[in-house]
């Protein structure tokens, strides 16, 4: 409802500015209007498609057209009719304010507040520029700009709620909770039936340990909208927090009566569980929430604890080694499968492993001063059993950890091509059907182990890594050479011993600028890193522009963190430079541009793929994926079909749920 009172306050606003002769343009022009003013986007698009052959000059036939594409969340397509609108008129207020909003939904944030700043240079006296701009430096994280703006706008327009709203939520993420409470009052006071003040407000009593005010808000929130998932999941914490385990319980049952899949519900709910002695249940939910994440560490973490309880020792050992193979400075893990070791028998291995966790725990202790070398799972004072905030949600991904799901579409995107080490067998494998380059075939032969550039995940067994290992430091040892380094990273890599990793390829480039796969391999580790961080990773603090892209969107307090995929970037742009015909370096450069959230350069690098090697499944596959995301469904299942044609099995599960018309 408010997405259409949005557009028919923009079509107010806005004129059909040229006079035209003919009736056909008219009559396409206001049939297209009424469409956008309706909600059918398709059918407005294909009116405005034919003014637009009709006329190639009139802007507003391209400016509408963005509109009905965003709406439908073709983004790439509305900026790209946007700046067709600003190319013919560069004047033109409303295109300049759409296509910021367009610019911010996938996340170029600077380039979007250059388009409000223009937008505002144009016409200071349209209000609603300030209250987008606001919401985009809030987006930016940019909260002093923010209440600037939010203020300038309601100077003129002092009875929007959600201005309210939003200005809260800014001074929240400045510490300022005396504010926040003032204006989320303001917000109900002007609003008292829209759920979302009470929700907010409820965080603030929350942090002021006021839990009966901030469960007087959520039952009102959950009153006016009897199926917010999200009030319900805030009471749940509420209500657990104040001893109402069996109250807490029931809210997150209801979450997941409407989303059965979410993770970090099903992982709270296994908790809750497990403290009321329902081990069976409490097993099925860590189950999975693994099944969904299976770089979930505190899953493993946790269901270990549960088969202790329940004499399990043989479960318990092997979730407590897979919690350590995903991340090795896990103290804890260590600790307590010495333990299952001792009852077990094993005492030897029970001894190193507890030896293993006094290191661990030193090592955090002298570094704790430096907060890029230290490890929370060194901590043995960290509890790993309390239930976690929305704004701590580790196993929700979106792009992270290549997962969409912003729309439905939820498929993983082929990973980053990488050199791993292989056995012979594999590299005669890797060879066929692959591009033909001199130099990759000199390096693969020049290296002291056998290696393949794959997008696979398998590495070598446990003992045959530590037996190359071994080799290969005694080659170190003799002499710093930058192949046996990059060797010795690769198999270091494969155990997420990701800072010796990288330390290794730091000192292979030291000693080899110029070598382009060095900087390939250091950019795919760099990726890694962060997607394992942000598997685990809490306190998330990035906000996002409502479906409805409506100028006055609530900004929402909750939503996954934006990591820094800039040094992954900035090695494969290197390697570009090095060899610029080189297809895999802008497959990946693709792939990390989608994790930042930039999706038009994204496709543009996955293009220059395909241009350089037009048999490259993955990089159709993963091009596919995104224009389906985007809604070009045409484009998308075009580019999943040759995929499925270049031997990407993969491909046409998706063909089939996304690019197959039902019968009627």
């Amino acid at each position: 409802m408010r997405s259409r009172v949005l557009l028919i306050f923009i079509l107010s606003l806005i004129t059909f500015e040229t006079a035209y002769s003919q009736y056909d343009k008219q009559k396409f022009f206001f049939r297209g209007r009424q469409f956008l003013i309706e909600g059918k986007y398709a059918q407005a698009i294909e009116n405005f498609n034919i003014l637009s052959q009709l006329d190639t000059t009139l802007y507003e036939s391209y400016f509408f057209r963005g509109i009905a594409k965003y709406n439908l969340g073709d983004f790439l397509g509305a900026q790209i009719d946007f700046d067709k609108t600003l190319k013919i008129n560069q004047l033109y207020t409303p295109a300049y304010h759409y296509r910021a909003i367009t610019l911010s939904r996938i996340g170029k944030y600077d380039l979007a507040l250059k388009d409000l700043e223009e937008a505002v240079d144009l016409r200071p006296s349209y209000t609603g520029l300030y209250f987008s701009r606001g919401v985009t430096y809030f987006l930016s994280q940019q909260f002093e700009k923010a209440v600037e703006d939010f203020n300038r706008f309601l100077r003129f327009e002092p009875k929007v709620p959600d201005a309210y709203l939003n200005r809260g939520a800014s001074y929240l993420f400045l510490g300022d909770t005396t504010k926040a409470l003032k204006d989320y009052n303001t917000a109900i006071s002007l609003n008292r039936f829209d759920p979302e003040g009470y929700i907010r407000r409820s965080r603030i009593f929350v942090l002021q340990n006021e839990t009966q005010k901030a469960l007087e808000d959520l039952n009102q929130a959950l009153v006016l909208d009897t199926a917010n998932s999200f009030g319900y999941f805030n009471r749940a914490l509420v209500r657990y927090n104040n001893k109402d385990i069996m109250g807490a319980l029931t809210d997150l049952e209801r979450v997941l009566r409407d989303d059965p899949g979410n993770a970090l519900t099903l992982y709270n709910r296994a908790l809750i569980r497990s403290q009321i002695g329902d081990y069976n249940n409490a097993l099925d939910d860590y189950d999975r929430v693994i099944e969904i994440n299976p770089n979930n560490v505190l899953a493993y973490y946790n269901r270990a604890a549960l088969f202790m309880q329940q004499g399990r020792f043989r479960d318990a050992m092997d979730d407590y080694s897979q919690a350590i193979n995903l991340y090795p400075d896990f103290a804890n893990a260590y600790l307590n499968r010495s333990y299952v070791k001792n009852q077990m028998g094993q005492f030897t291995s029970a001894k190193s492993d507890y030896e293993i966790a006094q290191k661990k725990i030193r090592e955090y202790k002298s570094k704790i001063g430096d907060s890029t070398k230290v490890s929370a799972f060194a901590d043995t004072t960290k509890k790993y059993d309390k239930l976690l905030a929305l704004d701590a949600d580790f196993a929700k991904r979106d792009f992270k950890n290549e997962l969409l799901q912003y729309k439905d579409v939820d498929i993983r995107l082929k990973p980053l091509f990488k050199f791993r080490a292989a056995s012979e067998n594999e590299i005669m494998m890797a060879l066929e059907n692959r591009f033909d380059d001199k130099s990759l075939e000199n390096f693969v032969t020049s290296m002291p182990l056998p290696v393949r550039l794959t997008a696979k995940q398998e590495d070598l067994t446990p003992d045959t890594q530590k037996k190359i290992l071994d080799e290969i430091d005694k080659k170190l040892q003799e002499r710093k050479e930058s192949k046996s380094l990059f060797a010795k990273a690769l198999i270091e890599s494969g155990n997420k011993q990701f800072n010796t990793a990288l330390e290794c390829y730091n000192q292979a480039i030291a000693l080899e600028p110029d070598q382009t796969f060095y900087y390939i391999n250091r950019g795919a580790l760099q990726s890694e890193m962060i997607d394992f961080i942000s598997s685990i990773e809490s306190n998330v603090q990035v906000l996002t522009l409502d479906n409805a892209g409506a100028t006055r969107a609530k900004v929402q307090e909750q939503a996954t963190r934006s990591y820094d995929y800039t040094p992954a970037i900035h090695d494969m742009k290197r390697a570009a430079e090095l060899s610029p015909k080189f297809p895999y370096i802008y497959y990946n450069l693709g792939n990390l541009y989608c994790l930042s959230n930039d999706i038009p350069e994204s496709i543009i690098q996955y293009t220059k793929a395909l241009e350089l090697y037009p048999y490259m499944g993955e990089a159709y596959y993963n091009r596919g994926l995104i224009l389906l995301y985007l809604r070009d469904k045409e484009k998308g299942c075009i580019d999943l079909s040759k995929a499925g044609e270049l031997g990407i099995a993969d491909a046409y599960p998706v063909i089939s749920k996304y690019c197959i018309e039902e019968k009627r």
